[in-house]
């Protein structure tokens, strides 16, 4: 018994109707939300560091420094999750849990200026901060091997 074959192209096998038509809509409305989803996971808690001279409560009461426990490889992302405002005349010899030892980036408000200590108690290696935005403090040396990230443990604030 001979087989006719069909001259031209083959055709091409069918795909199975119901998993064809949902990957052909589903697909593209699934990869939006994915990327939304994604989108938003890597801004929240995220920002730009504020200018010195912004560091003030909604009242108008100034702020000495805002320090925070995020920093980033992008610049325009550093200054980022929780936040503790540092009050004008705080001496803060030991810091909260959530705090100590967890501060990425700061900026210190103008006219102010803020120490810090790298062990509780205002013991270890110090250093003064002048008015201005720190926004990645593992840039800022602290001896030879080490730096300034995840290391505040103490800290006074002053300001003129």
């Amino acid at each position: 018994m001979a087989v006719e074959l069909p001259s031209g192209p083959f055709p091409t096998p069918r795909p199975r109707r119901g998993l064809y038509l949902w990957c052909r809509l589903r697909l593209p409305v699934t990869m939006a939300l994915l990327v939304a989803v994604l989108a938003a996971l890597v801004t929240v808690g995220t920002g730009q560091c504020p200018s010195p001279s912004e560091l003030r409560r909604a009242d108008g009461s100034r702020i000495c420094a805002l320090l925070y426990t995020d920093d980033s490889v992008y610049y325009s992302n550093c200054c980022g999750g929780r936040a503790l405002a540092v009050e004008p005349g705080s001496d803060v010899p030991y810091m909260a849990l959530g705090f100590s030892g967890r501060i990425s980036s700061l900026v210190v408000g103008t006219r102010c200026e803020l120490s810090v200590w790298a062990h509780s108690g205002k013991r270890g290696s110090t250093r003064v901060f002048k008015a201005g935005a720190v926004p990645r403090l593992r840039e800022v040396r602290r001896g030879v091997l080490s730096n300034w990230d995840d290391a505040i443990r103490s800290y006074y604030c002053q300001c003129h």
